[in-house]
């Protein structure tokens, strides 16, 4: 994912100084800081962003870009909690599957593209999570419309 990436901004902007980081600190031979500083664009795997989190929410980054967001959908992991300590004000995440085992799921990715949008985890459950799992028609189209803005989705025709 992360050589896909670097391969990509090479092709489509090419003048984009663009860093990949696949090492963690003690296998590499420059900081983090370094490498930003002498980038336009760091792409990175979470794993990494896991192993060195205090590196990377150490540095001020103008935006994080989250490719296959459901890496992200547990609020639980080690790795949910690394991306969402980044310190940006912009975060996209880009996922095809948003929801795979509940609606936790996409409270945590939105937790991270959106923070402050939904209530915390616990009233989330209470408001959207539970009466949704219990067939409510009322708080499923709640949910729909404040996430809606925030959304983009597009159908595989669409794609095609």
């Amino acid at each position: 994912m992360v050589g896909s990436w670097v391969e990509q901004a090479e092709c489509f902007c090419p003048n984009l100084r663009v860093r990949a980081v696949t090492r963690t600190a003690a296998k590499r031979e420059e900081t983090l800081e370094q490498i930003a500083e002498g980038s336009d664009v760091v792409v990175t795997s979470y794993t990494i962003a896991r192993l060195c989190e205090e590196e990377f929410i150490a540095q001020d980054w103008a935006w994080v870009v989250c490719d296959e967001a459901q890496f992200v959908k547990n609020h639980t992991s080690a790795t949910y909690r690394a991306v969402r300590r980044l310190r940006t004000p912009s975060t996209v995440a880009i996922t095809g599957t948003p929801m795979e085992n509940s609606l936790m799921d996409l409270w945590s990715i939105m937790s991270i593209a959106a923070p402050g949008l939904l209530p915390g985890p616990e009233r989330f459950t209470a408001v959207y999570r539970r009466p949704i799992d219990r067939g409510s028609a009322a708080a499923l189209t709640a949910l729909r419309a404040r996430i809606h803005p925030f959304i983009l989705r597009r159908t595989k025709d669409q794609v095609a």
